[in-house]
């Protein structure tokens, strides 16, 4: 099952799966809390593998097309983009209100496209970036749809494009690691200062973002007579990185350093991970790349289906 959730409100995306499902996989149904009943439903004519949600649009990801809605109130289809194969359901859209600019997988392998939700039509001609030789693994957007990362799924480089200047070259390649791994999440901090990244190795690393020279750097940069291997050096590495104990798959993301805090610089300093084992992590770090545990819980017990 799949279920997207709408900022901090009440209203809560779903779409039917797993072994036995209950709803239909190709219904995305909108849940109000605070009513306790679903209060919109949309069916397509094959699966649906996502849905994004912000206050003013829907996004429903199928597996060659995206539907763009416009929402709540009396949702309507603004219009409709075609991918390719996107089985990962790969879609992101600013989050910042009054910015609607949309990223998915364009029709050629490893490509990007870009769109912006306010000024063009279904009929524009949209941005595409060809970011990876490879297919895209993941691909995320920050708050103000300046910035958007992407990674394969080779999972070794994640490579940041500024789209204000249309994204012909990275703005920053960042690596992960040396062997192949599965990217499940990429997010930006709350500012655009830092940016996180979890994969199926258990680990979750933390770039810099708007100030790169805190990531760390091989000592053999500079050495260019390596070939291939001085590409491998001259990569940008993390600031810092934590496993989580279990070592098993995570999704991350950014949030203040403290309840109260309230500043924006206090914003991005601090990163929660919660796995696939219903445990949640909160670490913090600092520009010095020291990261520490600050809180650990268990939010729920693994159990099959039918135990629900």
């Amino acid at each position: 099952m799949l279920s997207e959730m709408l900022h901090r409100t009440n209203l809560v995306a779903m779409v039917g799966g797993g072994t036995m499902p209950k709803f239909a996989e190709n219904t995305v149904l909108i849940w109000d809390d605070s009513r306790k009943s679903f209060v919109l439903e949309l069916t397509f004519s094959s699966q649906v593998v996502a849905a994004k949600m912000k206050r003013n649009r829907i996004i429903v990801v199928l597996v060659d097309k995206i539907y763009v809605y416009n929402f709540p109130n009396n949702p309507k289809n603004l219009c409709n983009i075609t991918t390719r194969k996107n089985l990962r359901g790969l879609c992101d859209i600013s989050s910042a209100i009054g910015i609607d600019v949309l990223v998915c997988p364009g029709m050629q392998c490893g490509t990007l496209q870009i769109m912006d939700l306010i000024t063009e039509s279904a009929s524009s001609t949209r941005s595409i970036i060809n970011a990876h030789k490879g297919e895209l693994a993941c691909i995320a957007i920050n708050n103000e749809g300046t910035l958007v990362a992407t990674a394969s799924e080779k999972g070794t480089l994640i490579r940041i494009f500024d789209i204000q200047r249309g994204g012909s070259k990275a703005l920053l390649e960042l690596r992960r690691g040396a062997d192949p791994a599965n990217i499940y999440c990429i997010n930006f901090s709350p500012d655009s200062h830092f940016m996180c990244v979890s994969s199926d190795k258990g680990t979750v690393h933390i770039f810099a973002v708007k100030e790169s020279k805190l990531n760390k750097r091989s000592k053999f940069q500079k050495m260019g007579f390596l070939g291939q291997v001085g590409q491998y050096v001259e990569s940008q590495w993390g600031l810092t990185n934590f496993t989580v104990p279990a070592e098993c798959a995570c999704i991350c993301a950014f949030g203040p350093c403290n309840s109260g805090g309230k500043s924006a610089q206090e914003w991005g300093r601090s990163v929660y991970a919660v796995c696939v084992d219903g445990t949640f992590h909160k670490y913090i770090f600092n520009p010095d790349g020291n990261c520490n545990r600050e809180a650990f819980d268990v939010f729920l017990d693994i159990g099959n289906d039918i135990d629900f």
